[in-house]
């Protein structure tokens, strides 16, 4: 059994936190996966980029609001694959060549399980490598959930990790799911050329976020996609490229491709934990303290394989932490999520941090509302933009903000100034008068909802 300073299990996130820093360590890396993760490889970085070739197709389409004659000849998908998957391949490549050179890191390519305290055995392609380390970093990561309805059918279908890879753009696509993933790749597909159905047991898409927010982006979606909502997939049937999708109502929906995008989970499932003394939760995540450690002594955990908001900025931060408390165990850092920011790449963009109307009303809290709509400020008008808006929840007696949600073009821009005023506890009111809010920029939006939680404070016009 070969033994380790530190062993970090994962090459997304995992990988990113060993820097030169731990260069007098004997250090271990293991991968099953592509280095960079999901987020280089299958998630934020490849959607994203798609998504904004999707929305560089729709505002061609949309040219003619701005009197400006425009046709869309066409997405030429082949070249867009080139250009994504060509300069992120070749990253991931180059960071695992990068660690093979490392002179303190060993990288270990295959799926590992634990087989005892800060033990495991890793399964390579040329047979088993059984290893152990002082210190262990378990950033896994996780894996898209598939219905059984559909992994027992027997005929193909996409998840987020496959479907952007896929070398044609389908005919017609039935989307499974009315999250965030689904959004986002409804929205680059349909930019494409697919026809889009979405099949969401909700009555609303993104029924997690603000209610006003999930109810604005379903009314508006329903122009570009067909959507049946309220309702599952019970029978899946056919052949490939032909299939026959029956929901509980009895309906039928024939497409060429399904898309499961109806959430992800953690890969703890494949790592035998309980061999290492270390505890998860109800969800499968593992469950960590404040410095990221794991109920096993040696282990700390961070990523979606833990028990944090999934997001790929909260696992930097916990990359962060968790680097930080192996080399300076006696000055150790910890984590908070107290405010987490979140963004859905969808056509219209949504932003999101802190509590959602429903959330603030179901815990009985006194809190007061301010919004505006993009129409209503002069940038607004530039965009001739109808339908955005940023709304802002405060707490009444202290003027804190307690949420702070955007919906329209920049969203994930625009909710920055908010995240700040969250972190630092700024109250509303100063925020909306103190700094000076440039004139006639898209940020008017988030001064003006600022100061709408006050009915004193005038709003200023568009044109002043």
């Amino acid at each position: 059994m070969r033994h380790h300073d530190l062993l970090v299990l994962g090459a997304g996130t995992g990988n990113a936190l060993i820097d030169d820093r731990f260069s007098h360590l004997d250090v271990a890396l293991v991968a099953e996966g592509p280095f960079g993760g999901t987020c280089l490889n299958a998630g934020c970085i490849p959607s994203k980029m798609l998504a904004l070739t999707a929305e560089v197709a729709d505002t061609v389409r949309d040219a003619e609001r701005h009197d400006v004659r425009a046709e869309l000849d066409g997405v030429s998908w082949p070249a867009v694959q080139d250009r994504v998957f060509g300069r992120l391949d070749a990253v991931a490549r180059e960071g695992e060549e990068g660690r093979r050179a490392s002179g303190f890191v060993t990288v270990y390519r295959g799926r590992a399980r634990f087989t005892g305290e800060r033990e495991l055995l890793v399964e390579t392609a040329e047979g088993t490598e059984r290893i152990r380390a002082d210190r262990i970093v378990v950033a896994a990561g996780g894996r898209p959930m598939v219905p059984p309805v559909v992994a027992e059918a027997g005929l193909p279908y996409e998840t987020s990790d496959t479907v952007m890879r896929l070398d044609e753009v389908p005919e017609r696509m039935v989307v499974l799911g009315g999250g965030y993933i689904a959004a986002e790749l409804a929205h680059v597909f349909h930019a494409a050329g697919t026809a889009v159905t979405i099949v969401e047991k909700q009555d609303q898409l993104l029924s997690g976020q603000d209610e006003s927010i999930a109810s604005a982006f379903t009314d508006i979606v329903r122009d570009s996609y067909d959507l049946r909502l309220g309702r599952e997939l019970v029978r899946m049937e056919g052949r490939p490229g032909q299939l026959r999708l029956t929901l509980d109502d009895g309906s039928v929906i024939e497409a060429d491709t399904l898309l499961a995008a109806a959430g992800r989970k953690p890969n703890s499932d494949r790592l035998d934990l309980d061999r290492a003394g270390i505890t998860c939760d109800d969800k499968g995540l593992i469950e960590v303290d404040a410095q990221l450690r794991t109920s096993a002594a040696g282990v700390w955990a961070l990523g979606d394989v833990a028990a944090g908001p999934p997001l790929k900025h909260v696992a930097n931060r916990e990359g962060e932490v968790v680097a930080h408390n192996l080399l300076y165990p006696d000055e150790p850092r910890t984590m908070s999520y107290d405010v987490v920011p979140a963004a859905v790449f969808a056509r219209p963009q949504i932003a999101q941090v802190g509590l959602t109307e429903q959330e603030a009303r179901e815990q009985g809290l006194d809190y007061t509302v301010g919004s505006c709509r993009y129409e209503d400020v002069a940038y607004g008008w530039s965009l001739e933009d109808g339908q955005g808006f940023c709304k802002v929840l405060a707490d009444r007696g202290s003027g804190r903000l307690l949420g702070a949600h955007v919906l329209g073009p920049q969203a994930a821009t625009l909710i920055q100034p908010l995240v700040v005023a969250m972190t630092f506890g700024l109250p509303a009111r100063e925020v909306a008068e103190r700094p000076l809010w440039i004139h006639p920029a898209l940020t008017e939006v988030v001064e003006n909802a600022l100061l709408d939680l006050n009915p004193d404070n005038q709003r200023r016009p568009p044109a002043m």
